[in-house]
């Protein structure tokens, strides 16, 4: 394997591995829900990322052929997890907040944990 491989890969698991340790240590130190579930789901798909990126270039250096099972797993992995943080996000609201603690949504929709049913809208 050259050299600048092995310093690529070096380098995408010592980032992986910082963005992984702040996304750690972001989950033990923050104190709200909401701030909890900023740290991993940014920091620790960043670090998962660098790991899968290192794993793609070790092998393409050994073989010669790129590694499409760790280019899938990133995309997999960056599509769910802002989708798996929407949920738990909202989840939060209905469970600790009112609707009268939230702002007004600037829209005619309203919160949508807080909707009303379709047969009390305006025009049913």
């Amino acid at each position: 394997m050259s050299f600048i491989a092995e310093l690529l890969i070096a380098i995408s698991l010592v980032v992986s591995g910082i963005f992984g340790f702040v996304g750690s240590y972001g989950l033990v130190k923050l104190t709200d829900s909401l701030q909890r579930l900023h740290a991993p789901t940014k920091a620790t798909t960043l670090g998962v990322g660098g790991v899968l990126i290192a794993s793609m270039i070790f092998f393409y250096a050994e073989t010669g052929y790129l590694s499409i099972h760790e280019l899938l797993i990133s995309v997999f992995l960056l599509l769910t997890a802002p989708i798996t943080a929407n949920f738990i996000a909202k989840t939060y609201i209905a469970r600790n907040l009112k609707k009268t603690d939230l702002p007004d949504s600037q829209s005619t929709c309203g919160w949508s944990i807080y909707d009303d049913p379709p047969e009390s809208r305006p025009g049913n």
